[in-house]
């Protein structure tokens, strides 16, 4: 899935900023992480080409799936795949999506979901974006998980521009 981080790339910067920022009536917009992932999913499969092999999925409930029960994997239940359904080797990448606001515990279960689906399960890449900014907590929070694998760090800042990478997130004992 060569194509992944230009679809990325053009689907946020197609997301407005009343996706970003939901308007509530009688106060001021807030975050809102389902409505920014579902318009984020949108704008995905809008792009996704259709020779593809591989199938955009949001929040696969993972619950009844026994190979995954087997491998502690199946209470996570993430924001987004990527992968061919029904085939182990199709596990391409996750998708965590978090807002600016985000607290310490959902960041860590959400690096714990990209940790597991990665050395567990075996997807191939791991995607955290953040959207209205990243949490001056994120990378210490990550310094706390032994066996992190590469986890890429995409912030999608505003509406009207694209997200970008942003650094890897990896511990030191998975560096060698």
């Amino acid at each position: 899935m060569d194509e992944l981080t230009r679809i990325f790339e053009e689907a946020t910067l197609a997301i407005e900023k009343k996706y970003m920022e939901f308007p509530i009536c009688g106060s001021m917009p807030i975050y809102r992480e389902r409505v920014y992932c579902y318009e984020l999913y949108h704008q995905l499969r809008k792009r996704w080409p259709t020779t593809s092999p591989f199938t955009l999925n949001g929040e696969v409930d993972k619950r009844g799936h026994g190979i995954l029960r087997n491998l502690g994997a199946s209470d996570y239940i993430p924001d987004l795949l990527v992968h061919i359904p029904g085939k182990w080797e199709g596990n391409h990448a996750i998708i965590e999506v978090k807002h600016a606001n985000a607290n310490p515990s959902g960041i860590r279960k959400d690096i714990m979901t990209l940790r597991k689906f990665c050395n567990t399960v075996h997807y191939k890449r791991a995607i955290y974006l953040f959207y209205g900014g990243i949490p001056s907590n994120v990378k210490e929070i990550s310094k706390g998980i032994l066996n992190l694998p590469p986890i890429e760090l995409w912030l999608h800042e505003k509406a009207g521009e694209p997200a970008k990478f942003v650094e890897t997130l990896q511990t030191e004992d998975n560096l060698f």
